[in-house]
């Protein structure tokens, strides 16, 4: 192994060798079942960086030798390398651009099928507040096409533990910022220092854990939220994820990417844009 850097009360990213990354890389896996060659590395060094920094480690190599011996450690690495913060309703105006340019379509399409389905999927959901916002906007805006379909909304995440505390549907008061405080009251009451989720929009999502960077592993389904999730990834493996969203959606089905995405590769000649403002993408091919 490398001599990383001499003594520093604070590491950063750009101090740590490769070859320590990747001894982490291989710690994780063995022990973990969590891969991290497919992220981009300086990302992963950034929040390896973090915990270096608060287990008070000065070099990456110091920092192997503490995850080889301890399972906290690694339970804590294994969450800030996870870890996707994000409010309801970030971003408010995507939710009032699917309410009305994008829902009423596929509803519209969910009523002339047999089972009368719709299937929303959230990847990289972390905590659980975009599928609930979208649980919320379609109760408040949808009731009569809920009613009349069998409305589906899955979050995906790889990391068990974020996907535990999305099913509890607790949360502090900043990821509710942007909440309005007639929804706020009529969807959430307040526990301590916390708010909880009513059970009314709790049962209206399910949470899963899967990686997305596995193709063709993923059910279909008619929309699905990929925001903000590609950007830690490297250009190859969002280009392969891409493919596997397009592979998900039908002929007419819905992406949305974050405000800093966008389509790459061959997923460019599969979608058209919606809203490009708004990284709203419809399949065509």
């Amino acid at each position: 192994m490398a001599t990383v850097f001499s003594d520093s009360p604070l590491p950063t990213a750009s101090r740590i060798a490769d070859d320590d990354l990747a001894e982490i890389g291989v710690i994780l896996a063995t022990r973990r079942n969590f891969g991290i060659a497919d992220y981009k590395a300086n990302c992963m060094k950034r929040r390896v960086a973090i915990r270096m920094r608060a287990s008070r480690c000065h070099t990456s190599a110091e920092y192997c030798c503490l995850l080889r011996h301890s399972e906290q450690e690694l339970d804590l690495l294994q969450k800030t390398l996870t870890i996707h913060i994000s409010q309801f309703f970030r971003n408010p105006s995507l939710f009032d651009t699917l309410r009305q340019r994008v829902l009423p379509d596929l509803f519209a399409v969910a009523l002339t099928r047999p089972d009368k389905s719709l299937s929303i999927r959230c990847l990289g959901c972390a905590g659980g507040e975009e599928p609930y916002s979208l649980a919320i906007l379609l109760r408040e805006h949808f009731p009569r096409e809920l009613a009349r379909t069998t409305t589906l909304i899955a979050g995906i995440d790889i990391d068990t533990k974020t996907l535990e505390t999305a099913r509890l549907g607790e949360y502090d008061g900043d990821r509710l910022a942007a909440i309005p405080a007639e929804l706020l009251n009529r969807y959430f009451r307040k526990q301590g220092e916390c708010f909880r989720l009513n059970d009314e929009i709790r049962e209206m999502v399910t949470f899963s854990r899967e990686n997305i960077v596995d193709k063709g592993s993923h059910p279909a389904c008619d929309m699905v939220l990929c925001r903000n999730t590609l950007i830690y990834f490297s250009r190859p493996e969002q280009e392969r994820i891409l493919e596997g969203i397009a592979d998900m959606l039908p002929l007419g089905g819905i992406l949305v990417l974050g405000k800093s995405e966008t389509l790459l590769g061959a997923t460019r000649r599969r979608f058209t844009p919606i809203c490009p403002v708004e990284r709203i993408y419809r399949r065509i091919g």
